[in-house]
């Protein structure tokens, strides 16, 4: 008797993926941005070609997170996005490491056509229990720094580390005016500044913070808008419209205005271009760093001693503790939240 042999056709069974706590955009609101936040459960990131995933310690909150959730560079077809730009953590063979998050500055991970983006703009961010990032992207965290501390440098304080020494091209015994004393930028530029030996101007509407700026080592704090007992060689401008007729006004003859950033809006009422050209004044425009300067600004702050200015340290679930802070202003340094 011949017996006929039936076979069924094998399916492969799906890879479980486990989810693990985040906070994310959900939705995007330009007028209530919190109102998109969410905490819960998403995916975690799975394993792709010359990625690596890092376990998440500490990671800290910037404007661009407010930004992302105002629909600035995040389009709705990409949510849900989990936020955060920085973090430090441990690799999968337990290094303790600090993410750099321009993703495809040089290709890697992603190849040369894709454009240089932050994560969250193309890719899930560090405000979770784990993050993926191009292994291009990983560098050491130096035993100096706590995971908390080394959170705080990829975006800000590398942001004002290339403003000052590679866009200002300021030197020790310069002269520097530092726009809006308590944003993230600002304090790192007053930081920065006074342990390379600047000679530091801020400016705050807030009392309380002009007299934290002096603390930090600025050599005289004043009002926004008043007048300077010098003119400046640089500026370091994050403000915008509000503060940049008086930040043109600061410089020196053939003094250089470095902007990253425009939190009161990017339209000044006066944009004092006579002035600009007549006394041959440099404008430069400046976006976050390079791996290179983080790999700098990481071995500057451990030799030297310097630490990012922290105002808050909260755990992931209570992220939107530290975003409605950061959304008020009402904050002198980074909020950082940690996990674990």
């Amino acid at each position: 008797m011949c017996h006929s042999v039936v076979s069924f056709p094998r399916f492969r069974r799906a890879p479980i993926v486990e989810p693990m706590f985040a906070a994310y955009a959900a939705r995007i609101d330009p007028d209530h941005p919190l109102d998109g936040l969410e905490l819960g459960d998403r995916p975690a990131p799975d394993a792709r070609p010359g990625w690596a995933t890092v376990d998440v310690r500490a990671a800290s909150l910037n404007h661009h997170d407010l930004w992302s959730l105002r629909g600035v560079g995040l389009p709705e077809e990409r949510l849900p996005m989990i936020l955060g730009c920085d973090a430090a953590g441990v690799d999968a063979d337990g290094n303790e490491v600090v993410l750099h998050s321009v993703i495809g500055q040089t290709g890697h991970g992603v190849g040369p056509k894709e454009p240089r983006s932050i994560l969250t703009e193309r890719y899930q961010g560090t405000f979770a229990e784990r993050v993926a990032v191009p292994a291009w992207n990983i560098l050491p965290k130096p035993k100096e720094l706590s995971f908390a501390e080394a959170a705080c440098l990829p975006t800000a304080w590398l942001t004002a580390y290339r403003m000052l020494f590679t866009n200002a091209g300021v030197r020790p015994g310069d002269s520097v005016l530092v726009q809006g004393a308590g944003g993230g930028v600002a304090t790192a530029a007053i930081v920065l500044g006074k342990a390379a030996g600047l000679r530091v101007f801020a400016t705050s509407r807030d009392e309380a913070k002009r007299k934290r700026a002096l603390e930090l080592g600025a050599v005289e704090a004043v009002e926004s808008g008043a007048r300077l007992p010098q003119r400046v060689d640089a500026v370091i401008e994050t403000v915008g419209a509000a503060t940049w007729s008086h930040s043109v006004k600061s410089l020196r003859p053939g003094g250089t205005l470095v902007i990253s950033g425009a939190t009161s809006g990017d339209r000044p009422s006066h944009a004092e271009l006579t002035r600009i050209f007549f006394l041959e004044l440099k404008v430069v425009g400046s976006t976050m760093g390079s791996k290179d300067e983080l790999e700098d600004l990481l071995a500057f702050c451990a030799t030297t001693g310097v630490r990012p200015v922290i105002d808050e340290v909260l755990p992931l679930d209570r992220a939107r503790e530290g975003f409605e802070r950061l959304e008020s202003g009402d904050l002198f340094g980074k909020v950082v939240l940690t996990v674990g």
